[in-house]
C-alpha cells in the first residue's frame, strides 16, 4: 500500500523524529524466518522497516529489510511487462502471478511488491524490490530480523454463506495497513457484532488488543452499515486533527478521528464523498501541489480519481441516500490515461510509482508525475 509517512503533515513528521530518535525500533525482533502464510498489504515505517499482512495467518509482520541506503535524487522507472519478468524470476508462467500490493522505500525509493505465485490457497506468497534500474530482485525472508503480531479478533478460517454471497472472511481480515508515528493502523474484519473494524498496534510490538468497531452511512446503499470493510484509506490532518481518509465499496470516502481508535469502542465515520457506485477502490495516497492538498484514488471500475481536499474541514456529513450512481460531496475528477492503475505509492513530492494492467494483459511498474 502507501508510504504513510509521506502522507503525514510536517508537525507529525517532527514528531516522528523525535519518537525514533529514542526507540529502538527493532528492540524484540528475532532472527529467522516469519512464516509468511500470505502477503498481502505492505507499507513502510522508520529504518527501512516493512510491514506485511499476512492476512491467512491474520497476523501483521514487521520485517527488517536493512535497505536504509538514501537514493540519489528520484530516477524515472519503468519495467514493461512485469508479470513476465516476475514470472521468468519465479520460475514459473504469467497466469501465475498476481501483484498483491505496492510499497515505495521511502529512504531508498526501491519498489516493494507483495507477490503471489500461483493463485488459490496453494499459492506461495514472494516479496519482490525493483529498483530504478529495471532490476527485479526477490527478498530472501527464510533469514531476517522480525516480530510477528497475531490479531486477537480475526474472523474464523472457514467458508460462510452460500451461493454466489459465499466467502471465508477471514481473507479480510486485513485489508489496509499504515504507520503512523508510533503504531500500525489496521483496516478489515473480524469476529465482533461490528464486524467492519480498525486496530490501531502500538510499534515496537508487545500485545494487541482488540480492534474499534466502525459504522457508517453508504449513500449509495441509502443506510448505515457495520460489516463492509475498509479498503483503502490513508492519514490525513483535519483541522489539526489527526485522521483516517477512509474509501469503501461502491464508493464512500469517510473520514474516522484516528484518536477515537480504542480497543474495544465504537465509531461512527464522517461520510464526505459519495464517488459513485459499481466500484471497488484498490489504493489510496495523498499529495500536495500548487499549495492544495489532492488525494488520487485507484479504482476497478472509475479509474483514477483525483479528489480535491479544499473545504474538507467544513464538509457535510452525507446521512440521505444518493441514488442512481450519482456522486456528492468533495469536487473530484478522473485523470485521462490513467487506465488500468491497480496499486500506487508516492515515490517523492512530486513523482507517483504505480502498477498498471495493460489492455495486452501485460503489467507495468512505472513512475508518473503527480497530477
Amino acid at each position: 500500500m502507501k508510504t504513510s509517512l509521506a502522507a503525514l503533515s510536517a508537525a507529525t513528521l517532527l514528531a516522528l523524529t523525535a519518537t525514533a530518535a529514542g526507540t529502538a525500533w527493532t528492540a524484540g525482533f528475532q532472527d529467522g524466518s516469519p512464516g509468511f502464510k500470505s502477503i498481502s498489504q505492505l507499507a513502510f515505517g522508520p529504518e527501512g522497516i516493512l510491514f506485511a499482512a499476512d492476512t491467512k495467518a491474520a497476523a501483521i509482520v514487521a520485517v527488517d529489510t536493512g535497505d536504509t541506503t538514501p537514493a540519489k535524487g528520484s530516477a524515472p522507472l519503468k519495467i514493461e511487462a512485469l508479470n513476465q519478468k516476475l514470472a521468468a524470476l519465479l520460475g514459473t508462467v504469467a497466469d501465475e502471478i498476481l501483484i498483491d500490493d505496492l510499497a515505495v522505500n521511502p529512504v531508498s525509493h526501491r519498489a516493494y511488491l507483495a507477490v503471489s505465485r500461483g493463485r488459490g490457497p496453494e499459492a506461495l506468497p514472494v516479496l519482490v524490490r525493483a529498483d530504478a534500474s529495471g532490476t527485479l530482485e526477490v527478498v530472501p525472508l527464510e533469514r531476517v530480523k522480525f516480530y510477528r503480531a497475531e490479531l486477537t479478533d480475526a474472523p474464523a478460517d472457514a467458508l460462510v454463506g452460500t451461493g454466489q454471497r459465499q466467502g471465508n472472511p477471514r481473507l479480510e481480515s486485513i485489508t489496509d495497513i499504515a504507520f503512523i508515528e508510533d503504531r500500525v493502523v489496521v483496516a478489515g474484519l473480524s469476529n465482533e457484532e461490528f464486524s467492519s473494524t480498525l486496530r490501531s498496534i502500538p510499534f515496537p510490538f508487545r500485545t494487541v488488543a482488540g480492534g474499534t468497531g466502525v459504522e457508517i452511512y453508504h449513500g449509495a446503499h441509502g443506510r448505515y452499515e457495520t460489516r463492509a470493510p475498509i479498503r483503502t484509506f490513508v492519514p490525513f490532518t483535519v483541522g489539526n486533527r489527526p485522521q483516517l481518509l477512509a474509501a469503501y465499496t461502491c464508493t464512500p470516502l469517510v473520514q474516522i478521528p484516528l484518536g477515537d481508535l480504542k480497543a474495544g469502542a465504537k465509531v461512527k465515520g464522517k461520510t464526505i464523498a459519495e464517488l459513485g457506485n459499481r466500484n471497488r477502490p484498490l489504493d489510496i495516497i495523498s499529495y500536495e501541489k500548487d499549495g492544495k492538498t489532492f488525494l488520487l484514488l485507484a479504482n476497478s471500475a472509475r479509474g483514477v480519481i483525483k479528489v480535491s481536499t479544499e473545504g474538507i474541514d467544513t464538509a457535510e456529513s452525507i446521512s440521505e441516500p444518493v441514488k442512481d450512481g450519482a456522486t456528492r460531496g468533495l469536487a473530484h475528477e478522473t485523470i485521462a490515461g490513467w487506465t488500468g492503475v491497480n496499486q500506487l505509492d508516492r515515490l517523492d513530492a512530486n513523482t507517483v510509482v504505480v502498477v498498471r494492467h495493460t489492455a495486452a494483459g501485460l503489467d507495468t511498474l512505472e513512475s508518473l508525475a503527480l497530477p
